[in-house]
């Protein structure tokens, strides 16, 4: 279980904004002597004796010299963010301000805080619990509104109520089938194992849907890579400077003009899209830099998560089309058919031209059927399923444990469907039960938090 750890009784401090210059710094302090340290460099007011979650203006001195006008925050404990006492300093923006403010309170007897100690303390505290320590990471990190809500929704507790209501369950079965083998004598049963293989049926599939989420969560959170490859001059970095509004691509008649990959991220409707602009794939190039860049576009269907075969309804032949197909299914990557340059041949005749393929027809330069395109890349890669209320898991530690939680429940449905005895059964739950208080933090050690805490900044 967790546990206040050795040498978490102090008080740190560091500075909780940005850094570089702005209007206003923000330095935070907690621990037992956050609002002592803070009352001996600041004279202006007793802070000792004012209330919690209260506002006070005035200098702040060290050696009867004055650093800077302050605004003092007071958070007393346990309502604040840790639960223990806080005190934020919000001083002027200047980075040599805010050293002096955090080297002041160092020599009062605070000490630096470690990445993500803030958080951390809130969770040794019971604030909160792992999953949603790790959200509040997720948050900061958020470069979209998909990762935003997502993150919001499990801090405040999507994902450990779903977590939480099954554990609650579990040990109260748990506790009935252990208290049968107090009377095994008897041959009593306190646990009714219908009700109980009704709980396990469900909770499988809870814990089925929360894995088949995490896709789509890795995808909220870290993006999708999407190559878009094609013959040279079909029009591939056309479309990336149309999908980017920006000239970012060269474009020019000549043919292998792209000798290097681009890559570029665009923001749709939440999701973020690393953009490649391949060079040109053709069999036929005796320019050896050309020969390297087709390479290198080889390598990029490789690594990326999706395809845009982008190719030129004028001069490209079905048979040719079957061909491209081919090498992508090789691949197996998923893959979308982009017929592009409509505006010279018209959407008609490329259709009938490639009559019984699924193709998207644009013109990358006359921008026509763009959004079109942006709306087929959402639906490919979150297949309608992005609803930032419903738990998503977006991290790679809890699906690794749901996994297990997942196979301890399947071993539960067997002995129940074995009719094992209650001993064997209850060290089944008790397996389960592990795996998902490892998730929340009810059962974790200083290794893990160290490592999962290290990953945030200073000052959070």
């Amino acid at each position: 279980m967790t546990q206040k750890l050795s040498g978490w009784d102090d008080t740190i401090v560091a500075i909780a904004t940005p850094q570089g210059i702005g209007a206003i710094g923000v330095i935070r302090l907690s621990g037992k002597n956050a609002i002592v340290i803070t009352n001996q460099l600041f004279p202006s007011k007793d802070l000792i004796r004012q209330p919690s979650h209260t506002l006070h203006v005035g200098l702040i001195k060290e050696d009867n010299a004055a650093i800077d006008e302050v605004v003092v925050s007071l958070f007393k404990n346990p309502k604040s963010y840790t639960g223990e006492d806080v005190v934020e300093i919000s001083c002027h923006g200047s980075p040599y301000v805010q050293q002096q403010v955090v080297q002041a309170c160092i020599h009062k007897g605070a000490r630096l805080a470690k990445p993500g100690e803030f958080t951390q303390r809130a969770f040794l505290n019971g604030k909160l619990d792992l999953t949603q320590a790790e959200a509040v990471a997720d948050l900061i990190a958020s470069n979209t509104a998909a990762s935003q809500q997502t993150a919001l929704h499990n801090i405040r507790g999507g994902f450990s109520d779903v977590l939480k209501k099954l554990r609650e369950e579990l040990i109260q079965f748990s506790a009935l089938i252990e208290l049968e083998l107090d009377f095994s004598q008897e041959d009593v049963e306190f646990a009714d194992r219908k009700k109980f293989y009704a709980l396990i049926q469900s909770a499988e599939q809870t814990t089925t849907g929360l894995l088949h989420s995490f896709q789509l969560g890795n995808v909220i959170k870290n993006g999708v890579s999407v190559a878009i490859v094609g013959k040279p001059n079909a029009g591939k970095s056309t479309l990336l400077n149309t999908l980017l509004n920006e000239n970012r691509a060269i474009v020019s008649e000549i043919a292998g003009t792209t000798r290097d990959t681009i890559e570029e991220i665009i923001n749709i409707d939440g999701i973020l899209f690393r953009l490649i602009d391949t060079a040109g794939i053709r069999d036929d190039s005796s320019d050896i830099i050309e020969l390297i860049g087709i390479e290198k576009s080889r390598e990029k269907i490789e690594q990326s998560d999706e395809v845009i075969y982008i190719f030129d309804v004028n001069t490209e032949s079905a048979g040719e089309l079957q061909g491209a197909k081919a090498l992508i299914k090789e691949k197996n990557k998923n893959y979308l058919l982009v017929g592009n340059k409509t505006d010279v041949a018209g959407d008609a005749a490329a259709a009938e031209k490639f009559a019984g393929e699924s193709v998207l027809y644009i013109s990358a330069k006359e921008q026509q059927h763009i959004n079109l395109l942006k709306q087929k890349l959402v639906d490919k890669i979150i297949k309608g399923n992005l609803n930032t209320e419903n738990t998503i898991v977006t991290n790679a530690r809890h699906y690794e444990a749901l996994q297990q939680v997942q196979a301890s429940l399947i071993e539960i449905k067997n002995g129940l469907d074995n009719n094992i005895p209650g001993d064997l059964l209850a060290l089944d739950i008790r397996r389960c039960l592990h795996y998902i208080s490892e998730i929340t933090g009810d059962i974790t050690n200083e290794t893990v938090l160290d490592l999962i805490f290290s990953q945030f900044c200073i000052g959070k």
